[in-house]
């Protein structure tokens, strides 16, 4: 039995030999680690990690690029969009990838970048011109009505509580943006406080304890309505990112304003002119003189030619005038910069009168517009560059007569081409000019304008003028605004011997701001012509009854 079994145990080892084949050389073959065997993950939180049988196996995560940190930039209530705005372009510019950091714009706070320039105003049509510091603090706090309504941008309202507090619920009316000029008119009486920058002429800005931002010799570090906008953070970064700031520094940049005066009707020659033979030739100036002079842009219309032989002055004379060549002192007192020669008497004298003015003119450095020694000349528009802004004058004469007017081959006021001459200002605003266009209109003793006058000039202000001046007008006349652009109809007589009545007596110098290629503001001195020459300052009587009656005329 034995026997059997080995024998067949034998056969079975040699039947698996014979279907192996003969056997090949072994090979050493590289050692494998045993697989590890992972125990279950344990539920305890103090349990031990899995234990691994063998070698430890090792997970490497797959590796992510991370973008390098940047410092953040939180933006404080009342802080001017524009500025906040200025501030994420600097950061993302010059900031990206610098490091972690924190850095904070807030109002009154911080180290100084920039300031914030406000100006109290109200509707144009206003006849109060200023107040104090007190005054206005006082209607912040609804304790003072007298100026009306507080209608003002919620950021501007935002900016000023940090440092006021809150202003008084009851008699303030917030508005966005873009609202302003229309709610603040709206609400008459009423007053705001105004971004210098955010200006326009239906403001009128009033003087801050006999101060205004519109002065020549406005200092704004000394204003109480100029804020600070201020960086905190860590300290590197604060100075780096003030170092590399590029602006605004400020909404109010003297270095892009310019002042630009302008008067109405003058004709040295009659009573004027033997007046100031009299009293010396420079002395209807002594009171208007300063405010011209003041100007970076003095106006001056002057109907009248100088002359060779014009006799001396006849106070009783005709309608025929000239004006003797030492006059010119006249206008170099004032600093007249231009000359309008658009009147309606610039050749009485005879055209050669008109060129031998327009000599006197060029050697005394004037420059002149609305007339020339023949029509091409005339219809030049005068354009001037100041603090960066580029103007443009242009005037015609509708009203002739038409011996006044150039041609061809004659000097002479420039005749008005209605299409041409809005083309004209169409094509300089649209290059980029603040176009100002006069009109010697024809003549009306009244304060309102007549609906023909009303419509020829703001068909000027249609065609792109920033301002629309009536130079024909011995008898102050009013306002208007239309789309955006300022009007005035008649600005009464500057230096002339109208001595009649009372409103060819009252004389306007509207003194213009422009500022960084717009027209914001429109301040009005007013005169009142005594002894047939010569434009005193009206008294605040004076003054309140001529800016309500021409405000009334205005339809205001």
């Amino acid at each position: 039995m034995w026997r059997r079994a080995s024998l067949l145990i034998l056969l079975l080892i040699w039947v698996a030999a014979c279907r192996e084949g003969p056997a090949e050389p072994t090979r050493a073959q590289p050692a494998r680690p045993p697989t590890p065997t992972l125990r279950p993950a344990a539920t305890d939180p103090v349990a031990r990690a899995p234990e691994v049988v063998g070698p430890t196996a090792v997970m490497t995560a797959p590796q992510v690029d991370q973008a390098p940190l940047s410092p953040s930039l939180s933006v404080g209530p009342g802080v001017p969009a524009h500025v906040a705005a200025a501030g994420q372009r600097l950061l993302s510019d010059r900031f990206a990838g610098a490091g972690p950091g924190q850095l904070s714009l807030t109002m009154h706070q911080g180290r100084p970048l920039s300031r914030w320039l406000l100006a109290p105003a109200a509707p144009f049509a206003t006849v109060r011109d200023g107040l104090t510091l007190g005054e206005l603090q006082a209607a912040w706090r609804g304790e003072n009505r007298t100026l009306g309504r507080l209608v003002i941008e919620a950021d501007v309202a935002a900016a000023l509580a940090l440092q006021w507090g809150a202003a008084e619920a009851s008699t303030t009316q917030l508005v966005m943006p873009g609202q302003l000029m229309e709610a603040l008119w709206a609400a008459r009486p009423s007053w705001t406080l105004v971004p210098f920058e955010r200006l326009r002429p239906e403001y009128k800005v009033l003087r801050l304890d006999e101060v205004s931002p519109l002065d020549g010799d406005f200092m704004p570090g000394s204003y109480p309505l100029t804020l600070s906008i201020g960086l905190s953070g860590e300290a590197d970064l604060v100075e780096a990112f003030r170092a590399s700031w590029p602006g605004p520094h400020s909404n109010y940049d003297p270095g892009l304003l310019t002042r630009v005066a302008m008067s109405g009707v003058t004709g040295l020659t009659r009573a004027t002119a033997y007046q100031m033979e009299i009293r010396g030739l420079t002395a209807p100036a002594a009171v208007v003189g300063p405010v011209l002079a003041g100007a970076d842009v003095a106006h001056i219309s002057h109907e009248v030619p100088f002359a060779p032989d014009c006799p001396p002055p006849n106070p009783l004379g005709t309608t025929v005038f000239c004006a003797r060549d030492d006059y010119l002192a006249l206008l170099n007192a004032v600093g007249a910069d231009v000359i309008e020669l658009t009147g309606n008497h610039v050749n009485d004298w005879g055209p050669d009168s008109l060129v031998h003015s327009l000599a006197l003119y060029e050697s005394a450095g004037m420059k002149t517009f609305g007339g020339g020694r023949n029509l091409a000349e005339a219809e030049q528009a005068l354009t001037l560059s100041d603090h960066g802004n580029q103007i443009a004058f242009v005037g015609c004469n509708p009203q002739g007569p038409p011996g006044a007017w150039a041609t061809s081959q004659r000097a002479g006021s420039r005749p008005c081409d209605e299409a041409a001459f809005r083309a004209q200002i169409a094509e300089l605003d649209e290059q980029g000019y603040v176009v100002i266009a006069t009109l010697q209109y024809a003549e009306f003793y009244h304060y309102a304008p007549t609906p023909q006058q009303r419509a020829d000039f703001r068909a000027l202000a249609a065609a792109g003028a920033a301002a629309v001046s009536g130079s024909q007008g011995h008898h102050a006349q009013g306002f208007d605004f239309w789309q955006g652009s300022f009007i005035h109809y008649g600005l009464g007589n500057l230096f002339f011997d109208q001595m009649q009545m009372l409103g060819t007596r009252q004389s306007f110098i509207d003194l213009y701001t422009i500022y960084d290629g717009r027209l914001i503001s429109v301040e009005l001195f007013t005169g009142l012509i005594e002894n047939y020459c010569c434009p005193r300052a009206m008294t605040a009587v004076e003054r309140d009854q001529l800016l309500q009656a021409v405000f009334a005329a205005s339809g205001w």
